[in-house]
């Protein structure tokens, strides 16, 4: 046998010993093993981003409340007590609410919205409704529009779960007040006029109960 042929067999008995060892080592797919998957990068960090003394995030409050202020803690502390209550949200029901409470007292007749005044104040209208009566005194009002709704205080008192929010409201408006003769006395038919009032709302936090009820004007 040629020294070629000799070497060119001994390289292929150790190929073929080198590939048994490595089966034997490593073992052979079927087919039916589960493929390895490519590994998943390692989960980023993320870093939440502070600004400022007030509620960290909160832009609810931060839009209508100075950050740090009274006003904004107590609004803090109506959220942790009623989590789905938010600023915006109830200065919109307020708004309406304003318009409505202030056409009925106009009107003269209150009752379509007694359930959203505090006792106090719904004697106080129907003392001054009786008392136009009593004098022959009719209105005319005509609601223009709320040129401005903006929170001007919160309080919260924890111990009972009381709510408190005033709110500056400028609403304009057509009213004209008439004795029995038909004589205007007080206001312009013709004319607009800016109403300015700061009204407060109370509310016991948590209850399912979500009205509002007028408890103070001013």
């Amino acid at each position: 046998m040629s020294n070629p042929l000799l070497q060119l067999l001994v390289l292929g008995a150790i190929a073929v010993f080198l590939i048994l060892r490595l089966r034997g080592v490593l073992g052979t797919r079927d087919g039916f093993e589960t493929p390895s998957l490519p590994e998943e990068p390692a989960p980023r960090k993320r870093f939440d981003v502070i600004e400022g003394t007030a509620e960290p995030g909160d832009s609810d409050i931060a839009d209508h409340a100075e950050p740090g202020s009274p006003t904004a803690q107590a609004l803090a502390q109506m959220k942790r007590a009623e989590p789905d209550f938010a600023v915006g949200p109830f200065l919109a029901g307020a708004k309406s609410a304003y318009e409505m409470i202030l056409m009925a007292f106009e009107r003269g007749d209150i009752a379509e919205v007694r359930g959203f005044l505090a006792p106090p104040v719904a004697e106080a209208f129907d003392s001054v409704i009786a008392d136009r009566k009593a004098r022959g005194l009719t209105t005319e009002a005509q609601f223009l529009g709320t040129r401005e709704t903006a929170l001007a205080s919160a309080e919260f008192t924890p111990a009972t779960g009381m709510a408190e929010l005033s709110v500056r409201f400028v609403g304009e408006m057509i009213a004209a007040t008439r004795d029995a003769q038909g004589n205007v006395v007080d206001g312009d038919p013709k004319s607009a006029r800016k109403q300015r009032d700061i009204w407060t709302f109370a509310r016991r936090m948590g209850e399912d109960d979500p009205n509002w009820q007028l408890v103070a004007t001013a």
